[in-house]
């Protein structure tokens, strides 16, 4: 029990203590809205209006990637909270965007190697840039490639994989943790224990240290689909229902203007009860075709401030800790067209029904 109390301390250090800052920056356009600034929270302008392009976080902790223009040319950058300017013309980009710090870490890539490292809060190296590809920093811990030679898919859009190399699951002071780390984003970082022993919970993975012990994490699909199997299915009354919902529901409705709309869970459930039920009591049958997938929360979808906990403050879906598992039922004859979807969002509650879809029926 030490050594496993001795490891929530050490990996949860980094993300407790940002968890408890209270005063990001927030930004905001100039009167032209071409430009981003930073305010704080009494509104006191802290950078004036000139960030531009890939300038992507809408709140500023300690370190965010910027773009402006100087003397007719893009210059970007890694801004610290204190001014530091670190990385010039060393964004790290993913699908167009930036890297967005978490846990006060951020990414960049060497432009000379094309090799990638991470910054910590104050702009200092922690992680050289000796590797092929990084994850974020989640609870501490970072899956590592290292050695990979990148493969250019023609008229993709620029769009690549890797070949070759080695993963491996490091620490934010670069040690090697577990060697032949795969890249699994089903598991969750912020479940991490370890022990002699490898641990017996079936909803955990298994991996061996190179210090001998095992590391063991709850793999989110695991996770739900036990929750599903005892928490959900063995109760389809509409108290359980509501019980495991989030506090509204999203659906389709074709006649609405921009298609997707939400409603009080209590309203919902009464109106569309018996059609759920139906297709719930499906899922238990050995001849219902369904597959469960991982998803990201819609940022287009899910707007309201009381989703804003499961973005970052690029507005990224947090998918490392609350994914969405969508279960999608296809009609057993292959002839018809549509299928149904049933959304759950891993909430600090455990999973909530958000969002459904049906092929045949209007919800109300």
């Amino acid at each position: 029990m030490k050594q496993l109390i001795l490891l929530y301390i050490f990996f949860f250090t980094n993300c407790t203590l940002f968890a408890q800052k209270k005063d990001p920056w927030i930004s905001f356009w100039d009167k032209d809205t071409t430009h981003i600034g930073f305010k704080d929270k009494e509104g006191k302008i802290k950078i004036e209006p000139k960030f531009m392009g890939l300038t992507s976080a809408n709140k500023f902790d300690d370190i965010i990637a910027v773009t402006e223009e100087v003397n007719e040319k893009w210059k970007s950058y890694y801004l610290t909270k204190t001014g530091k300017i670190v990385g010039i013309d060393s964004l790290y980009t993913f699908d167009n965007g930036p890297d967005c710090e978490n846990e006060g870490f951020i990414r960049f890539r060497d432009p000379k190697t094309d090799k990638m490292g991470i910054f910590n809060h104050d702009g200092k190296i922690v992680i050289p840039a000796e590797y092929s590809d990084l994850t974020k920093v989640r609870n501490g811990m970072i899956i590592a490639l290292k050695g990979a030679e990148k493969v250019i898919h023609p008229g993709d859009d620029g769009h690549f994989s890797w070949a070759g190399g080695k993963e491996f699951l490091i620490d934010t002071n670069n040690k090697i943790l577990i060697e032949n780390f795969g890249y699994n984003d089903e598991l969750n970082f912020y479940s991490v224990e370890k022990s002699k022993e490898k641990n017996p919970d079936p909803i955990r993975d298994n991996f061996l240290g190179v210090d001998g012990q095992y590391y063991s994490f709850i793999n989110f699909d695991k996770e739900f689909k036990s929750w599903l199997k005892n928490n959900l299915l063995t109760d389809l009354s509409k108290d359980n229902l509501l019980k495991h919902s989030c506090d509204k529901i999203t659906f389709w409705k074709e006649q609405e203007t921009n298609g997707w709309i939400n409603k009080p869970k209590a309203d919902f459930i009464k109106l569309n009860y018996k059609r759920i039920k139906v297709k719930l009591i499906e899922l238990q049958s050995t001849s219902c075709n369904y597959t469960v997938f991982s998803e990201s929360l819609n940022p287009f979808i899910y707007e309201a401030a009381e989703y804003d906990q499961y973005f970052n403050n690029c507005h990224e879906a947090k998918d490392w800790i609350s994914p969405v598992k969508n279960i999608v039922i296809s009609p057993q004859n292959k002839n018809d067209s549509g299928q149904d979807h049933f959304q759950f969002l891993r909430t600090k509650n455990g999973y909530k029904l958000i969002s459904i879809s049906l092929r045949k029926e209007e919800l109300k």
